[in-house]
């Protein structure tokens, strides 16, 4: 018998996406992206070779800084007008590692996420549910995202190296 494929959404209500970047190497910013969707598809219970895609609009960033937030839109960034979607597809997971195509400001890139697949549950109203943790690290110089400034001291305002965390609930369809 043939397998059948099973297509979860992501549940936004239940869902994050988050970085963190190091700020003049003394603090870390945290930001999400609060408008993303995704989904993945799957023809087995632990989900080993689904195929994941999710995509985030660039114009929900949020680091609680309305400011910093316009910075990251702008064309020093993320170049929102031009580029208002991060699309991460995936190419294999393997229960631990998911591997993928992530295009940021235009530009693909192949990046490895360790992943934790939490579970599948049943909720009170009925849906079966996957929780996952995914989390990387990329270098943001990699996607054209090149903006830098030194202070007086000579520390570099925003490391290149940005970390990524994703925490998302699918519901079975």
């Amino acid at each position: 018998m043939e397998n059948t494929k099973t297509t979860w959404n992501i549940d936004t209500t239940h869902s994050e996406i988050n970085f963190k970047v190091k700020h003049m190497m003394i603090s870390t910013v945290s930001g999400s992206f609060e408008k993303f969707e995704g989904k993945v598809e799957t023809t087995n219970d632990d989900f080993k070779n689904g195929a994941f895609s999710f995509s985030a609009d660039i114009d929900s960033v949020n680091t609680n800084n309305k400011d910093r937030d316009n910075h990251l839109k702008s064309d020093d960034f993320f170049g929102a007008e031009k580029n208002p979607k991060l699309i991460f597809k995936s190419k294999s997971f393997d229960g631990e590692k998911i591997v993928g195509d992530l295009t940021i400001k235009g530009i693909t890139r192949e990046v490895t996420l360790d992943t934790e697949y939490n579970g599948t549950a049943v909720d009170p109203y009925g849906q079966t549910k996957a929780g996952f943790e995914f989390e990387g690290q990329i270098n943001r110089k990699d996607f054209d995202l090149t903006w830098s400034a030194v202070t007086e001291a000579g520390n570099v305002v925003v490391s290149d190296k940005v970390k990524l965390i994703a925490s998302l609930q699918f519901i079975k369809q």
